[in-house]
């Protein structure tokens, strides 16, 4: 360690010094005001095919270029450069003949990873690559460390061993260092492409269908919106202990209420749970309201939405995850919960989900040391929702809904006129993880306040991830909520299935982290 960091502070030095002599030349480090006319890609794309022959006839030009060198190849009195701006990157040619004698020196004094604009007009190398030759140059900014597994001019292998030993190889790291990851990982920059692509179809999509885009506090006085245990901040002025929001759902429904009869917000959301590869503690959710609508309207816009994306994202909507080829064409199943349970446990036929001692008995049977004092507390909708969790959600791979959630579950949901022991809910799921939620609203204003009771009564009974008591949300249900769906769509679980990563922090810029010591 003591080694490598001896190269690493070497390297540094070398670039200061650098710095230090482009400032006795008159130029500044760390520059300003180069306008760039041109971007790598779209020269690549209009003059890759054409010929040789053409490009030395026509001197296609001159173009001005700015970013980041990422490769040198310098013969002494000429060298092969590739310049990378936020389209591409492009071959540079620079010779001292033509930049001159202060041009060329100032190019001697450029490492990987500096800033660098140039002027030119292309041409073919002679092993067919476009080539801008360079006719002027000036200096951008300086980079006081190397990019990692890049290695400066020269051939110092001591220099070289420790560039190529910085290569970003452990995840935690890349997650930690992203500015550096993506420098180094196209497919990195590709990922966030996707996923901003993403988003811009789903405003686009709502938008077309006439919903409001809104936004609503990210601070709340209570607990609601979903069951999670929150981040708990302080206002000083007021001397209030808020809840940074675990759902923005009762505010948008209030907006409903006022009259808003489609609404959206795509924003964070906060909850203080585990971390894995598909949970972070601030993640971006789509939640979208529409009045005179059911959860069965949304089930087929969700397909729509979804399906649609994925065509958008990808160019298919039929995609590759992992192991596994997802077709997010429509026509997806839909299921009850307790039939989906009762395929996959033989001994549990749909009588017994009323026979809450069987339902305990069947779900110890499957649980983890660790959760048996939970079940042995739970009520029939509570273990529903663990035989459901045990024994089918890992196995639901292609896009499938899961419908009738029970009552207990599912505090902010309209009953089922037919059975009101279940609600009118759905949730998408897809390689074996839940993408989206949805339901009918629940717009009784009594009715919610039992369930708000309900809710304080599991509190007391030792659950952790219940809601607190909103009076004036049940204020603003008594002036009236029309027959309303609504739904949540976790971004960030969906630009993972659209781009192929397998952890929530594949598809998040800055992800959380513990502190390295």
């Amino acid at each position: 360690m003591a080694d490598e960091a001896g190269v690493e502070q070497k390297l540094y030095n070398e670039r200061a010094d650098k710095a230090k002599q482009l400032t006795a030349l008159g130029i500044n480090p760390w520059g300003n005001g180069f306008s760039p006319d041109s971007l790598a890609g779209p020269l690549l794309a209009k003059f890759k095919d054409v010929e040789s022959a053409t490009l030395e006839a026509d001197k296609p030009g001159p173009f001005t270029l700015a970013g980041r060198v990422v490769s040198i190849r310098d013969f002494g009195k000429g060298a092969f450069v590739v310049l990378q701006d936020r389209s591409g990157a492009l071959q540079l040619h620079l010779k001292k003949d033509v930049l001159g004698d202060e041009a060329f020196k100032v190019f001697k004094l450029v490492d990987l990873a500096d800033f660098i604009g140039v002027k030119g007009t292309l041409f073919k190398s002679k092993s067919g690559e476009l080539t801008l030759a360079v006719s002027e140059l000036q200096f951008l900014g300086k980079a006081l460390r190397p990019l990692p597994g890049k290695f400066t001019k020269g051939d110092d292998e001591g220099a070289k061993a420790w560039a190529e030993s910085q290569a970003l190889a452990d995840v935690e790291e890349r997650y930690r260092r992203r500015y550096v990851d993506l420098l180094s990982n196209a497919p990195v920059r590709e990922t966030f492409k996707r996923r901003t692509k993403l988003v811009q179809f789903i405003r686009r999509f709502l938008d077309e269908r006439d919903f409001l885009e809104v936004e609503t506090p990210m601070m709340h006085p209570l607990v609601t919106g979903a069951a999670a245990r929150p981040f708990v901040t302080h206002h000083n002025t007021y001397d209030l202990d808020l809840y940074m929001r675990i759902a923005p759902e009762l505010y948008l429904k209030r907006l409903v209420v006022g009259g808003f009869d489609r609404v959206y917000e795509i924003n964070r959301n906060f909850r203080n749970e585990g971390v894995s590869t598909r949970h972070n503690p601030e993640f971006t959710m789509l939640e979208f309201y529409q009045a005179w609508a059911t959860y069965e309207d949304l089930m087929d816009l969700t397909e729509a939405l979804i399906s649609e994306a994925a065509v958008a994202v990808t160019g298919s909507a039929v995609v590759k995850y992992g192991s596994h080829t997802i077709d997010f064409k429509k026509g997806w199943p839909r299921i009850p919960m307790t039939e989906a349970i009762s395929e996959k446990v033989k001994d549990l036929t749909e009588r017994d989900f009323s026979d809450v001692d069987k339902l305990r008995a069947v779900a110890l049977r499957g649980a983890e040391e660790k959760d048996r004092a939970s079940i042995s507390t739970m009520n029939q909708g509570e273990l529903v929702g663990t035989l459901f969790e045990q024994h089918v959600e890992g196995q639901l791979i292609q896009p499938t809904f899961i419908t009738r959630f029970p009552v207990e579950t599912s505090p902010l949901a309209r009953r089922n006129d037919l059975n009101p022991a279940v609600t009118d809910r759905f949730e998408l799921f897809c390689v074996g993880r839940e993408i989206a939620n949805a339901f009918s609203e629940l717009n009784d204003p009594i009715d919610q306040a039992q369930r708000f009771q309900a809710q304080l009564d599991a509190k007391g009974r030792g659950q952790q991830e219940t809601m607190d008591y909103d009076h004036d949300y049940i204020r603003a249900l008594e002036h009236g909520l029309p027959p309303t769906a609504g739904e949540g769509i976790g971004i960030d679980r969906l630009a993972m299935l659209l781009t192929d990563a397998q952890s929530i922090r594949d598809v998040i810029l800055f992800p959380l982290l513990k502190p390295q010591q």
